[in-house]
């Protein structure tokens, strides 16, 4: 199977993960030289007794931006973001952060890395019961050692940026369960971290509230630019947060890429059907099919290339042959017409298209 991969500037990835793989069994290493893309998991699983956790990764984390790691039950999400801090050890490849490799740190330097550069949000929320909603947010710094003042300003800072004025002496039993993620995500926050990891950190949410969660991330990201490693079973939720997303299948990477591109462009039959029942309308910006140009004909309007085509077709009333100016940041940089809105509606049919070949 196919694996695409967006080239990126060295400077901009944060974390490099090369040829990692990961084998659950009493001898993961002697299973390594049969792997290969799209083996299939069960077949060695039987044959050997082993289960393939991760099959050769190849992922670039861009600093400052949101990866989505996503892909249905047993695909190796999961797994893949806990050898990121090391929860896992791996039976081969590395991690790359700062050219050095995290997989032959030491105790101390992995305790410090842990520390000082990584913050963990979990699904479960993961607070500490015994303990106030202020004392788990600057959970981090105290662990630190750090100053008891300074640290109960910055918690108070982030408790106030997530909407829990008030709840400071509150413990986690007293609190919703988008409360308590709130919490987490402040703790995070707190611990001043480079890198944040989420697993699926809105899973246990009822939809409405993970709504409202989702919204609270970016938000605080338009300001934060963290570097953020999210995963999620959920299409829906991958492609609103995503700046890069990787799609996991039985431990491979399938695809990954800027999401608009996957999902106008699927390398796989697995993708075609991952993505076949997305309304397309929705989730589709108009900057992802416009035409880059500085000017462009007679338009019948313009509109931010930000915006869905579904807003788009709103705006256009009907109109169905109109042509409308994309700006960004109130600049002209191309222009969209409406058949090419309505020709990217209509789901691209991988399958279809190779038999026809």
């Amino acid at each position: 199977m196919m694996t695409t991969t967006q080239s990126q500037k060295s400077s901009d990835v944060a974390i490099s993960i090369r040829n990692l793989f990961k084998i659950f069994g009493d001898d993961p290493k002697s299973v390594l030289p049969q792997l290969h893309d799209g083996i299939d998991k069960a077949d060695v699983q039987r044959k050997t007794g082993h289960v393939i956790g991760l099959n050769n990764i190849n992922v670039d984390i861009q600093s400052g931006k949101i990866t989505v790691i996503m892909g249905l039950s047993g695909s190796g999400k999961s797994t893949l973001i806990r050898h990121i801090n090391r929860l896992i050890e791996p039976t081969a490849g590395e991690i790359l952060l700062d050219g050095e490799n995290i997989l032959n740190l030491p105790d101390d330097k992995l305790r410090q890395l842990r520390q000082t550069r990584m913050s963990m949000v979990f699904q479960k929320f993961a607070l500490l019961p015994h303990r106030t909603v202020l004392q788990n947010t600057m959970l981090a710094p105290m662990v630190r050692n750090e100053d008891k003042v300074k640290s109960e300003k910055e918690a108070r800072y982030w408790l106030s940026r997530v909407e829990l004025d008030g709840y400071e002496d509150a413990y986690p039993h007293q609190l919703s369960g988008g409360m308590q993620q709130r919490v987490g995500i402040a703790r995070a926050l707190t611990s001043n971290a480079d890198f944040m990891l989420m697993d699926e950190a809105f899973s246990a949410l009822d939809p409405l509230i993970r709504t409202s969660m989702q919204d609270l991330l970016l938000d605080l990201q338009e300001d934060l630019h963290k570097t953020i490693i999210f995963i999620t079973h959920d299409l829906d939720e991958a492609l609103k947060i995503a700046d890069h997303l990787v799609v996991l299948k039985d431990g491979f990477v399938v695809q990954q890429g800027n999401p608009q591109h996957i999902i106008l462009n699927p390398s796989d039959p697995y993708i075609e059907e991952f993505v076949s029942d997305i309304n397309r309308a929705r989730v589709l910006r108009v900057g992802s099919v416009m035409k880059p140009s500085k000017t462009t004909k007679k338009t019948a309007g313009s509109i931010d290339s930000k915006q869905s085509l579904e807003q788009l077709i709103a705006q256009a009333d009907g109109d169905v042959k109109g042509i409308y100016a994309v700006t960004e940041k109130d600049k002209t940089v191309g222009h969209i017409e409406m058949t090419q809105v309505y020709k990217a509606l209509v789901r691209y049919n991988l399958t279809t298209s190779r038999r026809a070949k």
